[in-house]
């Protein structure tokens, strides 16, 4: 018991408290990577289609629709992540 107990005094609290953090929400830094890069090709096709309606060529409004919807539902899981991330520090 005493080696248990000296091997848990021996950890910096520092490092404790970021794995511990780490094993309540696994994966987020990947989590986050994947809906940033989803956000950013969501915003590239919305502005596409907007670039190519000002050109003068025809785009369905269902695509704007579906682009659109795409931007801020990713952008809406960002700021979810963003929110739990925050909410356990300070």
């Amino acid at each position: 018991m005493s080696d248990n107990q000296r091997s848990k005094s021996s950890l910096d609290p520092a490092l404790r408290e970021r794995l511990l953090k780490e094993s309540q929400t696994p994966w987020r830094g990947l989590r986050r990577l994947v809906w940033f890069a989803l956000f950013a090709s969501a915003g590239l096709g919305l502005f596409t289609m907007a670039f190519r309606a000002s050109a003068g060529d025809t785009v369905d409004l269902a695509d704007f629709g579906i682009q659109g919807g795409a931007l801020l539902l990713f952008s809406a899981l960002l700021w979810f992540d963003r929110n739990r991330a925050g909410s356990g520090e300070g």
